[in-house]
């Protein structure tokens, strides 16, 4: 179920990043792809409210965490929800 948290490349990834992984991994548990966005939209808005910024690299990687498990279906959701967010993101900065 947590088999990502042995995911070698977490190694690398600051605290305080990894810390906000945990809790959005945790919250999303259950979830179908739609109902991630409000989990991922507090998930920026907490990193940014601490000046913390994700790389490509280490988004494609919660990504992967949050897709794990699902059926196709879900994963196609979740991208959906991932760029409706991302669009949002843009608009906001």
């Amino acid at each position: 179920m947590n088999e990502w948290m042995n995911n070698p490349q977490l190694k690398n990834i600051d605290p305080l990043k990894l810390e906000l992984i945990h809790r959005a991994a945790a919250q999303t548990q259950g979830k179908t792809g739609k109902d991630m966005a409000p989990i991922m939209m507090a998930l920026i808005t907490t990193a940014n409210k601490k000046g913390i910024r994700f790389t490509s690299e280490e988004i494609s990687l919660i990504l992967d965490i949050l897709k794990e498990g699902k059926s196709k279906e879900e994963q196609a959701q979740i991208d959906r929800t991932i760029q409706m967010i991302q669009g949002l993101v843009r608009k906001h900065m």
